[in-house]
């Protein structure tokens, strides 16, 4: 059953990659029509972790669920027209590219405002369109070096980024709110606007009180690998067959941790009063946690700190998290067949819960064109006409 919240609402996906296509994903999610736009061969994009007989992969069987698929080149006076009637059907425009290049492909708001006065742009780049890196080109490593975050991970001397894309995500989600207040914005007045989103930007925000404890304290941190710097014990430890990640925060927390080590003297020790001593004296107590979990299976410890509610999971490999009971029972991976590929794609759409409204996987990512000459023939292009688009390669 599609939501049908966004039903009515048509975006032209012209993003790549992550932030813009996750963006558009997450609208289709609640029932928007999205088209997703390529280039006639494809977009880099669709060939990013390759799973298909075809090449096409991982990352855009997610980010294009839920999609209409159209090609075209924009760039060729003949595809003018068919880009002027595509944005005249359209509510919304999302575009993750530099300044310049929207200029190039008629995707400012100046122009999509000409053809559609009430258009929606929501545009997404690596640094914004002011300021000294205005036009610089980017990606989400990139706005996690910039952001202080990578300096703070891995070992001192050895920063480390995240391999999950948390900047291009909490882009992406930036983005679809900024979205939806604007449509409901045009809802209200009728109005159209731009809507602006970085990763460099994002990358602060979710760093951001970081940066504050920074500037007003001057700590000056360094890295500590995996134990963290402001509650302890939080630090990941081996086990006999496996790895294990316990966090605990406040003293309630630490109270119980400190009775599951067999170290209820430390309650009353003035060097773990509260979690900034706890932390500036974190070594200690990681060590004393990797002491303990030693002892056990990966298995054997989680069942004595569930006992004890202290907050811990294992250090899943990724075949260990598609097995994992919880996430099959929950169905937060939903299973979908697409041309060419060996075997379902476990698809995760919008990790939001609505009893009234639910999200759900109602079409996979679309093959190169899939639905181009039907939304050419929404668009009143005849079948001659979408015919002879073909043979010059503008669609």
């Amino acid at each position: 059953m599609t939501n049908t919240i966004l039903q009515g609402v048509r975006v032209l996906d012209f993003g790549r990659y992550i932030a813009g296509p996750c963006c558009a994903a997450m609208l289709a999610d609640f029932g928007a029509d999205v088209i997703r736009i390529e280039r006639v061969s494809g977009g880099d994009d669709r060939y990013q972790y390759p799973v298909t007989d075809d090449g096409d992969g991982a990352c855009f069987l997610q980010m294009n669920r839920n999609k209409r698929g159209f090609t075209l080149n924009p760039m060729k006076a003949e595809g003018r027209e068919i880009f002027r009637r595509l944005v005249s059907s359209a509510n919304v425009v999302i575009a993750n590219l530099p300044a310049d290049t929207r200029v190039q492909m008629g995707l400012d708001y100046s122009n999509l405002a000409s053809i559609k006065p009430d258009i929606i742009l929501t545009a997404i780049s690596a640094f914004g369109e002011t300021g000294p890196y205005g036009n610089r080109v980017g990606f989400d490593g990139i706005g996690q070096a910039m952001s202080g975050a990578t300096y703070l991970s891995g070992q001192p001397g050895q920063p480390a980024k995240s391999y999950a894309s948390w900047v291009d995500w909490s882009t992406a989600l930036f983005s679809a709110f900024g979205t939806l207040a604007a449509i409901l914005e045009h809802r209200k007045t009728g109005r159209g606007q731009e809507v602006a989103t970085s990763l460099f930007n994002s990358a602060v925000t979710v760093f951001n009180f970081n940066l504050i404890e920074q500037a007003m304290a001057k700590v000056n941190r360094t890295a500590s690998g995996n134990r963290a710097q402001s509650s302890c014990p939080a630090d990941i430890s081996p086990t006999k067959d496996g790895f294990i990640q316990i966090q605990t925060v406040g003293n309630p927390l630490f109270e119980r941790w400190a009775r599951l080590m067999g170290e209820p003297e430390w309650l009353e020790d003035p060097r773990f009063k509260t979690d900034d001593l706890r932390a500036r004296n974190g070594e200690i107590l990681s060590h004393r946690t990797h002491e303990w979990a030693a002892q056990y299976t990966t298995a054997e410890a989680m069942e004595l700190l569930a006992a004890a509610r202290i907050p811990a999971g294992p250090v899943y490999s990724p075949q260990n998290v598609l097995d994992d009971p919880h996430v099959r029972e929950t169905g937060m991976l939903t299973p979908m067949e697409y041309p060419g590929a060996h075997g379902s794609a476990p698809i995760s759409m919008s990790s939001i819960m609505m009893s009234e409204s639910p999200v759900s996987l109602y079409r996979r990512a679309p093959t190169i064109g899939e639905h181009t000459a039907e939304i050419m023939t929404e668009l009143a292009f005849t079948p001659q006409e979408i015919e002879a688009f073909r043979e010059a390669r503008i669609i």
